[in-house]
């Protein structure tokens, strides 16, 4: 019991990111045998900095909850809308034990993963890990897995998960940011992964979206916080008098007027990007000194994968024409899954946000505007069908009105799910074991013929 206890008391901390890279800053700053008052000003910096982020980004979904719901009924549509945090609510209160055993495990096979494999990266958003966590074991418990063996698999397909995502994502991460010092940990990889590559293909000749030529009277635009402001009260105001006057004042702004809601929270919208954008450069500060001394003595040449909001100060733009042309390709999307009489998978304001902007700082990163714009619009248009695919796979939990949202639950959750329905337990164990096991070898293998070419070259 007070095992259990212990480890529901330690996910319980790990689930708080500010907490999790805080204790990542307080070791890694006591391992370089830094002065006490150091210790103290840069671990409770990252935890300010991560803390104002998390406060940004609150305020932002403040300002898009609503937005969400003034669409579906302004075009009176019914249908599933994808958000990952009210699908892991409805599923903790029956698959809560193993969740919280298998990302406790799973963050110890994180690091076991980076220490002894190629794939160095130590997977730091403890909230998306949580709901990856939570997946595994839905996939899991439906396939009969039990006991120590649930855990064990569980956990290392998340280790193995954790270390690997932020690897696919690291060659777009060094354009963006343009080093190889952070890397990014948020369950959209694939779908930015996507971006890019169309970004790579589309964008050649096409300027950064960072590179606004405005005439002098329009000058003010080139500002990312005006320019998010107004194109915000743009979509506001045409949504809210397409749902109508009445809707919006009786349900949401509370008797104030619905046009002067529409302006305020437009406003509120930039004002939560603005203080995401305030948290993010607090944390880098930090953390990356922080985090060097914390890996040398885990995992040598590791490095700390944060998540998505990460990116957004590299290109502000680019993170609102994602946005945008994300929820455009959602939009796409829920016109095909209507033609074709499948389940309507309707866009989530919020993870259109999220992912469609990171998704456009990498369309960006490889294809400029042209990128940002066509990248961002077909992860909103993978966002749309992928939780249509991962439907049959989550269907034991008897879910009608929610889904998971983000592109590796839907590649991850279809890989792992099919596994289960067709692979017996004791072969979906042995297999992910098997990739493990690869993964070493081929890292003491290749580490040990660049030794050899070393010498050689030496001798």
């Amino acid at each position: 019991m007070f095992i259990q206890n212990l480890l529901q008391f330690v996910v319980d901390v790990m689930k708080v990111p500010s907490i999790l890279v805080g204790l990542v800053a307080l070791f890694g700053l006591i391992a370089q045998k830094k002065p006490f008052p150091d210790v103290v000003k840069g671990t409770v910096k990252t935890i300010l900095g991560f803390l104002v982020l998390a406060g940004g980004a609150s305020v932002l979904v403040s300002s898009l909850t609503p937005l969400g719901d003034i669409f579906k009924h302004a075009f009176n549509v019914q249908g599933i809308i994808p958000n990952n945090e009210a699908m892991v609510s409805i599923a903790l209160a029956k698959y809560g034990a193993p969740t919280t055993l298998i990302m406790a495990f799973g963050m110890v096979a994180n690091i076991i993963v980076a220490r002894f494999t190629r794939l160095k990266y130590i997977y730091l958003s403890g909230h998306v890990t949580f709901y990856m966590a939570c997946m595994v074991a839905i996939i899991l418990s439906v396939a009969g897995f039990t006991g120590v063996q649930m855990i064990y698999t569980g956990s290392l397909a998340l280790g193995i998960m954790m270390a690997l995502f932020p690897a696919l994502a690291q060659p777009h991460m060094r354009k963006i940011i343009g080093n190889d010092q952070v890397a990014l940990a948020h369950t959209g990889t694939i779908g930015y992964i996507l971006s890019g590559w169309i970004g790579s293909l589309v964008g050649k000749g096409s300027k950064s979206t960072e590179e606004m030529n405005m005439p002098k009277n329009l000058s003010f635009l080139r500002d990312s916080t005006i320019s998010i402001s107004l194109t915000m009260m743009i979509i506001y105001l045409i949504l809210s008098i397409s749902a109508g006057q009445q809707y919006v004042e009786s349900h949401f702004s509370q008797g104030q007027n619905y046009l002067v809601y529409s302006f305020v929270q437009a406003i509120t919208f930039a004002a939560g990007v603005f203080i995401i954008l305030q948290g993010v450069r607090l944390i880098l500060a930090e953390i990356v000194p922080a985090f060097t001394g914390f890996s040398e003595k885990l995992v040598p040449n590791a490095r700390p994968a944060l998540d998505c909001p990460i990116v957004f100060p590299y290109a502000p733009n680019a993170v609102l024409v994602g946005f945008i042309s994300s929820f455009v390709g959602g939009l796409v999307g829920l016109f095909f899954l209507g033609q074709l009489k499948w389940v309507l998978i309707l866009p989530g304001v919020v993870p259109h946000f999220f992912c469609g902007a990171t998704a456009g700082v990498f369309g960006n990163a490889t294809g400029g505007k042209r990128g940002a714009i066509l990248g961002a619009f077909a992860h909103g248009i993978l966002i749309t069908f992928l939780p249509v695919a991962l439907l049959p796979v989550l269907g034991a939990l008897g879910l009608t009105n929610t889904m998971f949202s983000d592109t590796d639950f839907g590649v991850a959750g279809i890989i792992l799910g099919n596994m289960a329905r067709f692979m017996d337990k004791g072969t979906i164990t042995a297999i992910i074991t098997g990739i493990f096991a690869l993964l070493v070898i081929y890292n003491f293998a290749t580490g040990s013929k660049n030794k050899a070419a070393a010498e050689e070259s030496e001798g």
